[in-house]
């Protein structure tokens, strides 16, 4: 038996399986579920829990949900990582309810890595190939929200000021080829106040902690690479997910009925499972500040920039190693709209500015909307439908098929 291909098996097994054995004591669990989805959002360097307003709200704050401007509305995403090895899909999808001041919702989101070669039978004992005994396994991440929001009446003698709720339920389903499995489930909670001028978000995460529970299932012929390598059989694990806090302020720095509009939104992710690399960092809660930018020309264009993931880290020239320099991830996007149709894309790097990794992330988001009814039609008793604006004004106009030119109405 080739001693070097089972050292080989063995490091690309436990590399896939890490995050499960012994995870409790973990931070960074479940990762791939705080990348961020939408251009727009990313473009904005997720700073996102104040302004959202579309379908996308699932993932950011589910308080948003219910000011989405139309009836229903499909957003789709799609980015790659490390030069394609890793995909990343989401899909949000959300429905304003008869009364127009509840939405439900659902999202869908996968990041995982396919062909994946499977090498343990590959390398014969006398040292020769086998081509026959190699196969690709993927190992892939998955999240299913279902999400619940409504407008609330906080604020009854202050017609200027306006608040909703939101709330999701999640399953988390992850997997290493045939090996292991994972399941878990948690909760989200989330609220927004806003203005025509300003808008201000808090979104809750997995606010009872969610536990993601491993399973094992190798055959014996893997459990004798385990063997030879030193390594123990994992039989079970679990991963926890802390609460996770994120607060964000919006504001519209020109008048609603301005043609151009520029909206700037700070926000700060704040984690509780430990010291993280950011910017602010305790033993318990570290903080994460985020910024973003969009401007826009009549609700058509858009330009976005933003910056996220601040940290501070040595100077390799610096043989003190007492020398510091400010690392960040920046993002830029444009987005346009017509008719019905979103199209947003975003440009980014995963904040290593010595030897930057860049990401492009297209979205999609699509409107449906009923067709107003006829005057004689309302005169019958049917009430005129109505929506949220996203943009600055937050008067509810009659409900109709939002063309390109549109007054101003989070990834």
């Amino acid at each position: 038996m080739n001693t070097t291909s089972n050292f080989l098996w063995a490091g690309v097994l436990l590399t896939l399986t890490a995050g499960a054995v012994n995870a409790q004591s973990r931070i960074y669990v479940n990762e791939y579920l705080n990348i961020g989805v939408g251009a727009r959002a990313l473009a904005m360097g997720g700073a996102q829990a104040a302004s959202t307003a579309d379908a996308y709200s699932v993932y950011w704050n589910p308080a948003g949900l219910v000011r989405m401007q139309n009836d229903a509305e499909l957003g789709l995403m799609h980015a790659e990582y490390f030069a394609g090895i890793f995909q990343y899909d989401h899909g949000s999808f959300g429905l304003k309810l008869k009364d127009k001041k509840r939405a439900v919702g659902l999202s869908f989101t996968r990041f995982g890595a396919n062909n994946i070669p499977y090498t343990i039978d590959y390398v014969q004992p006398d040292g020769s190939f086998d081509e026959s005994k190699l196969k690709d396994i993927s190992a892939s991440d998955y999240a299913f929200t279902i999400s619940y929001s409504q407008l609330l009446n906080w604020f009854k003698h202050n017609a200027k000021v306006k608040a909703s709720l939101g709330a999701n339920a999640k399953i988390i389903y992850r997997h290493v080829g045939s090996m292991s499995q994972a399941w878990g489930a948690g909760m989200d909670l989330g609220v927004q106040f806003y203005s025509d001028k300003w808008r201000l978000g808090i979104s809750a995460r997995d606010i009872t902690t969610t536990t993601t529970s491993w399973s094992f299932n190798f055959t014996e012929r893997e459990k004798e690479v385990f063997r030879q390598t030193d390594n123990e059989i994992p039989i079970k694990s679990y991963e926890v997910m802390y609460p996770r806090l994120n607060v964000a302020y919006g504001r519209y720095l020109f008048k609603p009925e301005n043609k151009f509009q520029l909206l700037a939104e700070l926000a700060a992710d704040i984690t509780t499972d430990g010291k993280r690399l950011t910017l602010l960092s305790t033993n318990v809660v570290s903080i994460d500040p985020r910024l973003g930018l969009e401007a826009s020309y009549k609700n058509t264009i858009f330009l976005r920039a933003g910056i996220s993931n601040l940290y501070q880290a040595l100077d390799n020239t610096d043989t003190t190693n007492t020398q510091k320099y400010l690392v960040y991830q920046p993002a830029v996007g444009v987005g346009f709209k017509i008719s019905q149709l979103h199209i947003d894309y975003a440009f980014t790097s995963l904040n290593m500015q010595s030897n930057p990794l860049y990401t492009h992330v297209v979205s999609l988001k699509l409107n449906f909307n009923k067709k107003a009814k006829k005057p004689a039609e309302q005169s019958k008793g049917d009430p005129v439908n109505s929506q949220q604006q996203e943009g600055p004004s937050i008067n509810s106009p009659v409900l109709v098929p939002q063309p390109a030119t549109t007054a101003p109405p989070k990834p």
